[in-house]
């Protein structure tokens, strides 16, 4: 797929109108959470959070101390949130309930599982694929995750290996010391799911290879790659992210860098998804806004919530996807869904937010440009099919921290500190 612009993007929401639709159809169906105080408050919010974890609130397995600050003053006197919230995250190594527990230790607010939205959440859309035998490559609970997004039948990349254990030679300690037989038994991968930055990249870049490239037969070989491909489904293209470590760390980015540049060098063709998921994805904001309606209906506030605040540590999959979700929302208002070529997406989903504002943190990937570095551009990190926009890379305000942010925003809202 080439590198498509801000409009280009929207387009390719088209493929994804019936599954927003039933998604969203869905998620409206469903009842109370628990962990939510019904109630109603006296002045009702008519905005929410979309808050970025690694970065913001967390470094690694360490909480910011501003975080804890801000979430003193988003929840009331009885635990409760103030204005509702959800936590917008590009990892995907980690179930949703697992993640909304260490949330929830971490910051001292409960925090429920349907508050938090991992890279690949928005994967619950593409039923259509569900049914398909898939190759899965990630690593942490990795089946678990799959089958929770609707995939049943899944292959890991270790069951691959093992099955055809001569596909993987660059480890010399890990290839075969004999030649087994072949297998005519093995069911034909349908399409390839990407959850995460796997552990061995080499394994699972050849045997990713291995399948595309055989049809999803990968004990044989072709004449000739076929092309199109099979199905590829892609969460997370964060090149770089924030640990403990004083430089960013590698992303799953970075390893589809590396999976696009090889297919590409390999057949002469480029490598093309389905489905590319997580910040900076329209799809991931809409489903962000979905959840956020919801919290807002299960604690009796009535007045939708028309004002989104994106928080983030990453101009690139935080600032590049609220602008981005920003522009969206401002152009199908203004000029509706079918002149968007969304394929009806916004006329089914029917957004009640207005704007998407961008808040920039200096806690994690992003720090301010030393005097020397103005003028300066930096190089584009985002993915090879979102365009370098540089009116998309800047955010509407540059904090400190997500505590001035939360500050920043209450004083907007004409909210109490």
């Amino acid at each position: 797929m080439a590198a498509l612009g801000a409009v280009a993007v929207l387009g390719a929401a088209r493929g994804l109108a019936g599954r927003a639709a039933r998604a969203a159809a869905g998620l409206r169906g469903r009842g109370p959470a628990r962990g939510y105080a019904a109630g109603r408050s006296q002045n009702p919010p008519t905005f929410g959070f979309l808050l970025d974890i690694d970065g913001v609130l967390v470094r690694g397995h360490r909480v910011i101390p501003a975080a804890l600050e801000a979430f003193r003053r988003l929840v009331n006197s009885q635990g409760e949130l103030r204005v509702p919230v959800v936590f917008v995250t590009n990892a995907g190594n980690i179930l949703q309930h697992s993640k909304a527990q260490e949330l929830s230790a971490l910051l001292g607010c409960k925090v429920d599982p349907d508050q938090v939205i991992l890279s690949h959440s928005p994967m619950k859309l593409f039923s259509q694929y569900h049914g398909k035998r898939m190759l899965v490559s990630g690593q942490g609970p990795l089946v678990e995750n799959a089958r929770a997004l609707g995939f049943q039948n899944v292959v890991t990349v270790d069951e691959l290996r093992t099955a055809f254990p001569v596909l993987d030679m660059v480890d010399l300690e890990r290839r075969p010391k004999n030649t087994p037989l072949p297998r005519n038994d093995f069911t034909a991968i349908e399409g390839v799911l990407l959850l995460g930055e796997p552990v061995r990249w080499e394994t699972s870049l050849q045997l990713i290879m291995d399948v595309l490239l055989s049809n999803g037969n990968p004990g044989t070989g072709l004449a000739a790659a076929p092309y199109p491909h099979l199905p590829v489904l892609a969460s997370n293209m964060d090149l770089l992210w924030m640990a403990e470590a004083k430089m960013p760390r590698f992303g799953h980015g970075t390893f589809l860098l590396c999976l696009e540049t090889i297919y590409q060098k390999v057949t002469g063709s480029e490598l093309r998804y389905e489905g590319l998921m997580g910040k900076p994805s329209i799809l991931t904001y809409q489903y962000a806004e979905e959840l956020i309606r919801q919290q807002a209906e299960r604690r009796g506030w009535a007045a939708p919530i028309q004002k989104l605040y994106a928080v983030g540590d990453n101009p690139m999959s935080d600032v590049y996807g609220a602008n981005l979700f920003h522009q969206y929302l401002q152009m199908a208002r203004r000029d509706g869904a079918k002149e968007l070529g969304a394929g009806g997406l916004q006329q089914q989903w029917r957004s009640a937010a207005c704007s998407c504002v961008s808040i920039l943190v200096c806690t994690g990937v992003y720090s301010p440009p030393e005097p020397a570095q103005q003028g300066w551009e930096p190089p584009f990190h985002g993915h090879r099919d979102f365009r370098f926009h540089p009116g998309l890379m800047k955010a509407s305000h540059v904090v400190n921290d997500v505590n001035e942010a939360v500050q920043l925003v209450f004083r907007e809202e004409g909210w109490a500190l």
